[in-house]
């Protein structure tokens, strides 16, 4: 009924059935295999002629033999989408339409996910077990100083692969809902309100905090106006290049963020109208906002002394094509970059009183707390800062003049 050739290191099945020729290359590597599937097809072949085994039509004849009637075509091998490969679609997608630094927070959080799930882990099959196991991982691994990740760090990676996932679901990747359901996380603790630097020495000095604590207090930190402004001044005295004095002063007197003042551009502001407009990029997911924030006198006058010197382009931060005592140049106006702005600011208060400050959002906070410590309206500081987390404003609130409390003490007076 049928025989078995071999070519070189591979063996042919041919076989005759109902007046036809068939032949099939088999994916086997010895003779006594490819004798056992010339056997497998020759009973099944009666056992097709018997009417035991009834041939679906348009059937692949040999795969259906050699597989006792239960492959009717070719296997159709589908694409497994990995972890790995669909948080490379998606950071292919995004790049440019979202926030450098949200990018490169996604990019972290989808490295811990690899690593923990592996890169290769087939993402249709995830389950709640899988992101529980994460997390419980994520729980015992140290972070920066040996300390335990936060919780709300771990929070933060499921988050980003929840945003993947809904983007995945889109684009056809991936079906269903996310799995983070009934997830358990480590208790947390609320960060501590934003204080001043004389209160955090004062906790200090009583001792008894360890390194970590002692890092959140000065993450808490925010200046007073007197110190924003003694601060200003030191920058203006030691600042190695003149775009580092006009780019603190930005800061400290409009709360925007350090991406915000290096996509500014010189017609943002408007003198006359007293404002800048600050353009935005995390308010509105999978929009570019703006919203206006007020110049005050100081500003004003610091950034036209900036303009009348700038080395040109659009961007209001930038630095001249040949920067000074530097190999690098350029070859045309960009604005400065986010590794050189926390470069020099690093080194604008290394070894000095300021050293403490822990980075440019320390100038946010201070901007929030100031303007609450004045009374300003809630809805004004909101507006100023754009896209402002309860969770922060809740630090500051100790801050804001409390008609409770006054009418409290006027109980006991």
């Amino acid at each position: 009924m049928g025989w078995v050739e071999q070519r070189g290191k591979k063996f042919r099945l041919s076989f005759r059935y109902d007046g036809r020729m068939f032949r099939h290359s088999l994916g086997v590597e010895t003779q006594k295999e490819a004798d056992e599937s010339l056997a497998l097809v020759e009973r099944n072949l009666r056992l097709l002629e018997e009417g035991v085994l009834d041939l679906p039509r348009g059937a692949n004849l040999p795969l259906f033999l050699l597989s006792g009637g239960k492959l009717t075509a070719k296997p159709e091998v589908v694409d497994v989408v990995t972890l790995g490969g669909l948080v490379n679609l998606y950071l292919g997608a995004h790049s440019g339409a979202q926030e450098s630094n949200t990018i490169y927070t996604a990019r972290i959080h989808a490295n811990h996910l690899k690593k923990s799930l592996g890169a290769d882990f087939a993402v249709q099959n995830l389950a709640t077990s899988d992101l529980q196991g994460h997390v419980d991982r994520r729980a015992k691994a140290k972070g920066r100083g040996g300390k335990p990740l936060s919780p709300t760090t771990i929070k933060k990676e499921i988050a980003s692969l929840s945003g993947i996932w809904s983007w995945a679901v889109r684009m056809g990747h991936v079906t269903g809902p996310f799995p983070n359901k009934g997830l358990v996380y480590p208790k947390t603790s609320e960060k501590p309100p934003f204080q001043t630097r004389a209160e955090i020495e004062e906790q200090l000095k009583r001792g008894g905090l360890k390194d970590d604590e002692k890092r959140e207090l000065w993450n808490s930190l925010f200046l007073t106006l007197p110190e924003v402004a003694e601060f200003l001044g030191y920058v203006q005295e030691t600042a190695r290049h003149d775009w580092i004095y006009p780019m603190f002063c930005f800061a400290a007197h409009t709360g925007a963020r350090r991406s915000e003042i290096l996509r500014s551009r010189i017609a943002d502001f408007d003198f006359q109208a007293k404002s800048v407009l600050i353009r935005e990029k995390k308010r509105v997911k999978g929009r570019r906002t703006t919203r206006r924030v007020p110049l005050s006198a100081f500003l004003a006058k610091v950034m036209r002394e900036w303009f009348d010197a700038h080395p040109g382009g659009v961007y209001s931060i930038c630095q001249p094509l040949k920067i000074f005592k530097s190999r690098k140049s350029r070859a045309d106006y960009v604005p400065v970059t986010v590794d050189e702005s926390n470069h020099h600011f690093n080194a604008t208060i290394a070894g000095s009183k300021w050293e403490v400050i822990p980075g440019w959002h320390c100038f946010r906070h201070s901007f929030a707390s100031n303007c609450a410590a004045r009374g300003v309206d809630q809805r004004l500081i909101n507006a100023w800062l754009g896209h402002q987390t309860e969770e922060m404003a809740r630090r500051y609130a100790h801050l804001i003049p409390n008609v409770a409390k006054t009418a409290l003490d006027s109980v006991f007076e």
